[in-house]
């Protein structure tokens, strides 16, 4: 893939730019840092108003810890595409790192507008809410992501705690006994199954 797109890299700049771009990914992809940088700056300087190059940019610049650098590359990559889901997801985990969680909140609302159904926009939803102390708010998106990936034993168990928090043992072993089902080598499910089962 590497050399494919080294060949366009000699092309006029819409070529180039794509080409960069997409080298810039790929060195990501390898947590070649310097690389992909390199290659999104060719990709920027090619096409200043593309927005997968603005967000490789980012992405380079969030890996290095640079979050509000990297908010700034994923916002102009959303001034030039509005529809940039890319973008907007990466802004919404970077602003939950520089902790400006309803920021990031408004950004997972917007993308679950264009995404219905993704279960990495709504894990995000639910855990801001978590994170928030909105229990029921939380229970309400994670019961949203298990009807999108009604066999993953971490989110189970996520429901498991938060009805516990909440005081709704019942419902609570429910999810605790479907995550063991589907993982039956988690200890902190096993050790929650054993003392409710005492209990």
């Amino acid at each position: 893939a590497l050399e494919t797109f080294k060949m366009f890299e000699k092309k006029d700049s819409r070529v180039k730019s794509a080409a960069a771009t997409n080298l810039s990914f790929l060195y990501y992809l390898e947590n070649e840092l310097a690389q992909a940088s390199n290659y999104a700056d060719l990709a920027i300087n090619s096409d200043r108003y593309n927005p997968a190059a603005l967000t490789n940019k980012g992405n380079t610049v969030f890996a290095n810890g640079d979050y509000e650098k990297a908010a700034e590359f994923y916002k102009e990559a959303l001034r030039n595409d509005s529809s940039c889901t890319e973008a907007l997801y990466n802004l919404g985990l970077t602003y939950k790192k520089l902790n400006r969680i309803d920021e990031a909140l408004d950004c997972f609302l917007k993308l679950h507008a264009i995404l219905r159904n993704s279960a990495q926009v709504l894990y995000q939803i639910a855990n801001i809410y978590e994170v928030m102390e909105d229990p029921s708010q939380a229970i309400e998106w994670f019961l949203q992501l298990i009807n999108v990936v009604p066999t993953d034993p971490h989110v189970l168990a996520k429901l498991g705690k938060l009805y516990d928090n909440e005081g709704d043992k019942s419902q609570a072993f429910h999810y605790y006994y479907e995550s063991y089902r589907y993982f039956p080598s988690n200890i902190e499910v096993i050790e929650w199954l054993g003392a409710y089962y005492i209990d």
